[in-house]
C-alpha cells in the first residue's frame, strides 16, 4: 500500500474544514475576492503571512519572493513580476493597507551581506535591489558583530521596499490621498516577536512581544 502524500492529506483537511455544508465561505469567494490588505513577503517557508496572523482565505493578498523585496518603479519592466502583482492589488482590487515584512535569519539578505552568490546569477541581480541596505550597514555599523549586522540590513532592507513603493505615481498618490496605509513589519522567529517602524523615529519598535512578556 503506498504511503500517503501528506500535501494530500493537508489538502483532504482543508477541503473538510471549508467546503463542509456549515461552512458557507467559499460560496461567497467563489464570486471574487475582497481583500483589504497587502502583505508583501519573504518567500522563506517559515514566514507564512496568513498563519501568522490567523487569516482567513480571501482577507489577505500575499505577494511572495527572496528577502521581501519591492523593485524601483522601471519603465522598461525588469522585475515586471511584483509590478504586476501590487498594480493588481493596489489598481484593481483597491486594498487599503500594504505591509512589507520582513524576517530574521533571512537567507537572502545573507547572502546579500557575504556577497555569497554567483556575481551574474538572476538571485544575484535580484538581491541587488537592497544594495542601498547593505550599503548602509557596511558605512554606519561595520565595527559591530555579523548577527547584529545582518539584523540592520534586514530590517533596512524593508525600509528600501516601502521607499521603492513610493516610486510607483498611482500608489504614491494613493498614499498621500490616504487611501493606502504602508507599513513595515519584522518578525523575529526566534522568539515570537513581531516589530513594526515607527515612522516618526525611523526604528522598528515591539507590537507583539515574546510569549510570558506581554
Amino acid at each position: 500500500m503506498p504511503l500517503a502524500d501528506p500535501l494530500l492529506e493537508g489538502f483532504r483537511r482543508f477541503q473538510q474544514q471549508y467546503f463542509s455544508p456549515d461552512n458557507d465561505l467559499f460560496a461567497a469567494l467563489r464570486h471574487g475576492q475582497h481583500p483589504v490588505t497587502l502583505v508583501i513577503a519573504c518567500c522563506d517557508s517559515r514566514v507564512h503571512p496568513p498563519a501568522l496572523m490567523g487569516s482567513q482565505p480571501g482577507e489577505m493578498f500575499v505577494i511572495r519572493n527572496v528577502a521581501n523585496l519591492v523593485p524601483p518603479c522601471s519603465p522598461d519592466n525588469q522585475h515586471a513580476s511584483v509590478a504586476a502583482a501590487l498594480e493588481f492589488a493596489v489598481l484593481n482590487l483597491q486594498v487599503a493597507r500594504i505591509i512589507v515584512m520582513g524576517h530574521a535569519g533571512c537567507g537572502g539578505i545573507r547572502a546579500l551581506m557575504q556577497r555569497s552568490t554567483p556575481q551574474d546569477s538572476a538571485l544575484t541581480r535580484w538581491l541587488d535591489i537592497a544594495a542601498p541596505a547593505r550599503e548602509l550597514v557596511y558605512r554606519h555599523h561595520a565595527t559591530e558583530d555579523e548577527a547584529t549586522r545582518l539584523r540592520r540590513c534586514e530590517q533596512a532592507g524593508i525600509l528600501v521596499s516601502l521607499n521603492n513603493l513610493l516610486t510607483y505615481p498611482w500608489l504614491a498618490d494613493k498614499v498621500k490621498a490616504g487611501e493606502v496605509a504602508l507599513d513595515g513589519w519584522y518578525f523575529d522567529l526566534n522568539d515570537g516577536t513581531l516589530w513594526g517602524l515607527d515612522a516618526p523615529s525611523n526604528q522598528f519598535v515591539p507590537l507583539v512581544c515574546p510569549l510570558g512578556q506581554q
